[in-house]
Protein backbone atom coordinates (compact mmCIF):
# COMPACT_ATOMS: atom_id res chain seq x y z
CA UNK A 1 0.00 0.00 0.00
CA UNK A 2 1.65 3.39 -1.28
CA UNK A 3 -0.75 5.70 0.08
CA UNK A 4 -3.52 5.00 2.94
CA UNK A 5 -5.49 7.59 5.17
CA UNK A 6 -5.34 7.23 8.89
CA UNK A 7 -5.54 9.54 11.64
CA UNK A 8 -3.13 11.71 13.25
CA UNK A 9 -4.13 11.96 16.81
CA UNK A 10 -6.46 10.58 19.41
CA UNK A 11 -9.78 12.04 19.99
CA UNK A 12 -13.19 10.98 21.32
CA UNK A 13 -16.78 11.33 21.66
CA UNK A 14 -19.98 10.54 23.68
CA UNK A 15 -23.58 9.49 22.55
CA UNK A 16 -26.29 8.85 24.87
CA UNK A 17 -29.13 6.01 24.35
CA UNK A 18 -31.76 5.87 26.79
CA UNK A 19 -29.52 6.92 30.14
CA UNK A 20 -26.61 4.71 28.50
CA UNK A 21 -23.29 6.71 28.30
CA UNK A 22 -21.27 5.58 25.43
CA UNK A 23 -17.15 7.24 25.16
CA UNK A 24 -15.83 6.52 21.74
CA UNK A 25 -12.45 6.81 21.84
CA UNK A 26 -9.83 6.80 18.11
CA UNK A 27 -6.52 5.90 18.34
CA UNK A 28 -3.96 5.62 15.80
CA UNK A 29 -2.57 1.87 15.53
CA UNK A 30 -0.06 0.20 13.72
CA UNK A 31 0.21 -3.16 14.80
CA UNK A 32 -1.83 -5.56 17.10
CA UNK A 33 0.40 -5.01 19.84
CA UNK A 34 -0.54 -1.41 19.50
CA UNK A 35 -4.37 -2.51 19.90
CA UNK A 36 -3.29 -4.81 22.84
CA UNK A 37 -1.82 -2.29 24.82
CA UNK A 38 -4.09 0.64 24.36
CA UNK A 39 -7.17 -1.44 24.87
CA UNK A 40 -5.76 -2.84 27.71
CA UNK A 41 -4.77 0.91 28.72
CA UNK A 42 -8.66 2.01 28.28
CA UNK A 43 -9.83 -1.26 29.95
CA UNK A 44 -7.72 0.03 32.88
CA UNK A 45 -8.83 3.89 32.54
CA UNK A 46 -12.19 3.14 32.45
CA UNK A 47 -12.49 0.21 35.39
CA UNK A 48 -15.77 0.80 36.33
CA UNK A 49 -18.02 0.51 32.77
CA UNK A 50 -19.84 -2.18 32.27
CA UNK A 51 -18.16 -2.50 28.36
CA UNK A 52 -15.38 -1.91 26.64
CA UNK A 53 -15.97 -2.66 23.27
CA UNK A 54 -13.66 -2.33 20.18
CA UNK A 55 -12.80 -2.53 16.57
CA UNK A 56 -9.30 -2.24 14.62
CA UNK A 57 -8.24 -2.20 10.81
CA UNK A 58 -4.52 -1.87 9.92
CA UNK A 59 -3.22 -1.09 6.67
CA UNK A 60 -2.20 -4.59 5.90
CA UNK A 61 -5.64 -5.38 5.66
CA UNK A 62 -5.85 -6.97 9.56
CA UNK A 63 -9.38 -6.53 11.08
CA UNK A 64 -10.72 -7.69 14.67
CA UNK A 65 -13.43 -6.59 16.87
CA UNK A 66 -14.85 -7.63 20.04
CA UNK A 67 -18.76 -7.38 21.84
CA UNK A 68 -16.99 -7.58 25.14
CA UNK A 69 -20.31 -9.08 26.81
CA UNK A 70 -22.89 -7.37 24.64
CA UNK A 71 -24.89 -9.45 22.29
CA UNK A 72 -23.14 -11.15 19.64
CA UNK A 73 -23.17 -8.21 15.98
CA UNK A 74 -24.70 -5.75 17.88
CA UNK A 75 -21.13 -3.75 19.18
CA UNK A 76 -17.53 -4.97 17.76
CA UNK A 77 -19.11 -5.54 14.04
CA UNK A 78 -21.59 -1.95 14.05
CA UNK A 79 -17.69 -0.48 15.02
CA UNK A 80 -15.69 -2.46 12.47
CA UNK A 81 -18.24 -1.39 9.80
CA UNK A 82 -18.26 2.30 10.70
CA UNK A 83 -14.16 2.12 9.91
CA UNK A 84 -14.64 0.13 6.94
CA UNK A 85 -16.67 2.43 5.62
CA UNK A 86 -14.45 5.61 6.41
CA UNK A 87 -11.29 4.47 4.52
CA UNK A 88 -9.46 4.67 7.28
CA UNK A 89 -6.69 2.30 8.00
CA UNK A 90 -4.09 1.76 11.19
CA UNK A 91 -6.84 3.10 13.46
CA UNK A 92 -8.59 1.49 16.96
CA UNK A 93 -11.81 2.47 18.02
CA UNK A 94 -12.85 1.55 21.72
CA UNK A 95 -16.25 2.22 22.91
CA UNK A 96 -16.86 2.31 26.25
CA UNK A 97 -20.49 1.69 27.87
CA UNK A 98 -21.74 3.11 31.21
CA UNK A 99 -25.23 1.05 31.75
CA UNK A 100 -27.91 3.40 32.24
CA UNK A 101 -30.65 1.12 34.00
CA UNK A 102 -32.71 0.65 30.45
CA UNK A 103 -32.21 -2.58 28.27
CA UNK A 104 -31.66 -1.16 24.74
CA UNK A 105 -32.03 -3.86 22.80
CA UNK A 106 -30.73 -5.46 19.34
CA UNK A 107 -31.59 -2.43 17.47
CA UNK A 108 -30.72 0.16 20.09
CA UNK A 109 -27.38 -0.97 20.62
CA UNK A 110 -25.96 -1.28 17.06
CA UNK A 111 -27.84 2.28 16.84
CA UNK A 112 -25.26 3.36 20.02
CA UNK A 113 -22.25 2.09 18.92
CA UNK A 114 -22.52 3.22 15.28
CA UNK A 115 -23.43 6.24 16.62
CA UNK A 116 -20.93 6.84 18.99
CA UNK A 117 -17.75 5.49 16.49
CA UNK A 118 -19.27 7.83 13.70
CA UNK A 119 -19.12 10.78 15.74
CA UNK A 120 -15.82 10.69 17.54
CA UNK A 121 -14.25 9.67 13.75
CA UNK A 122 -15.57 12.47 12.10
CA UNK A 123 -14.41 14.94 14.62
CA UNK A 124 -10.53 13.06 14.16
CA UNK A 125 -7.91 14.80 12.38
CA UNK A 126 -7.22 12.47 9.00
CA UNK A 127 -3.69 12.30 7.44
CA UNK A 128 -2.41 10.75 4.07
CA UNK A 129 0.34 8.90 4.22
CA UNK A 130 2.61 8.75 1.27
CA UNK A 131 5.74 7.12 -0.19
CA UNK A 132 8.32 9.51 -1.36
CA UNK A 133 11.62 10.82 -0.64
CA UNK A 134 13.02 13.42 1.60
CA UNK A 135 15.03 16.64 0.37
CA UNK A 136 16.66 19.44 1.10
CA UNK A 137 17.65 22.82 -0.92
CA UNK A 138 20.30 25.52 0.05
CA UNK A 139 19.39 29.25 -1.19
CA UNK A 140 19.96 32.61 -0.61
CA UNK A 141 17.48 34.50 1.26
CA UNK A 142 16.04 36.67 -1.78
CA UNK A 143 15.26 33.30 -3.19
CA UNK A 144 13.54 31.71 -0.29
CA UNK A 145 9.84 32.56 -1.03
CA UNK A 146 10.19 31.39 -4.61
CA UNK A 147 11.56 28.32 -3.26
CA UNK A 148 8.69 27.50 -0.69
CA UNK A 149 6.34 28.50 -3.84
CA UNK A 150 8.01 26.18 -6.06
CA UNK A 151 7.67 23.11 -3.67
CA UNK A 152 4.61 23.82 -2.37
CA UNK A 153 3.33 23.67 -6.15
CA UNK A 154 5.28 20.64 -6.80
CA UNK A 155 2.67 19.11 -3.90
CA UNK A 156 5.72 19.01 -1.56
CA UNK A 157 5.64 19.90 2.34
CA UNK A 158 8.78 21.40 3.86
CA UNK A 159 9.50 19.40 7.49
CA UNK A 160 12.39 21.82 8.74
CA UNK A 161 13.90 25.55 7.74
CA UNK A 162 17.51 26.48 8.77
CA UNK A 163 18.61 30.29 8.89
CA UNK A 164 21.64 30.66 8.85
CA UNK A 165 24.43 32.40 6.34
CA UNK A 166 22.38 31.25 3.81
CA UNK A 167 18.77 29.08 3.94
CA UNK A 168 18.32 25.19 3.94
CA UNK A 169 15.22 23.72 3.52
CA UNK A 170 14.04 20.36 4.39
CA UNK A 171 11.28 19.01 2.95
CA UNK A 172 9.34 15.94 1.80
CA UNK A 173 7.81 14.95 -1.72
CA UNK A 174 5.43 12.13 -3.16
CA UNK A 175 7.27 9.74 -5.47
CA UNK A 176 5.03 10.91 -8.13
CA UNK A 177 6.09 14.44 -8.21
CA UNK A 178 9.62 14.50 -7.51
CA UNK A 179 10.24 14.89 -11.55
CA UNK A 180 7.82 17.75 -11.93
CA UNK A 181 10.07 19.50 -8.99
CA UNK A 182 13.57 18.96 -10.30
CA UNK A 183 12.49 20.39 -13.42
CA UNK A 184 10.78 23.29 -11.84
CA UNK A 185 13.35 23.91 -10.15
CA UNK A 186 16.47 23.88 -12.60
CA UNK A 187 13.63 26.37 -14.60
CA UNK A 188 13.12 28.83 -11.77
CA UNK A 189 16.50 29.00 -10.86
CA UNK A 190 18.38 28.29 -14.15
CA UNK A 191 19.90 25.61 -12.42
CA UNK A 192 21.72 28.15 -9.22
CA UNK A 193 19.74 25.25 -6.90
CA UNK A 194 20.32 22.09 -6.66
CA UNK A 195 17.89 19.07 -4.68
CA UNK A 196 20.09 17.12 -2.37
CA UNK A 197 18.11 13.86 -1.98
CA UNK A 198 18.20 12.92 1.65
CA UNK A 199 16.55 9.19 1.98
CA UNK A 200 13.32 7.59 1.30
CA UNK A 201 10.20 8.01 3.29
CA UNK A 202 6.73 8.32 3.75
CA UNK A 203 5.44 11.30 5.11
CA UNK A 204 2.17 12.44 5.96
CA UNK A 205 -0.32 15.02 4.58
CA UNK A 206 -3.46 16.59 6.28
CA UNK A 207 -6.46 16.15 4.10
Amino acid sequence: MTEYITVLENCSAEYFEKRSRFIANVYHCESEEDATRIISETRSKFFDAKHNVYAYLLKDKTARFSDDGEPHGTAGKPILDIINGSGVTDILIVVTRYFGGVLLGTGGLVRAYSSASRDALLSAQKVKMCLGAKYSVKCEYTDHSRLLSVIENCNGTVNDTVFADNVEVFFSLKKEDIKNFEDTLCESFSARLVANFAEECIFSIKI
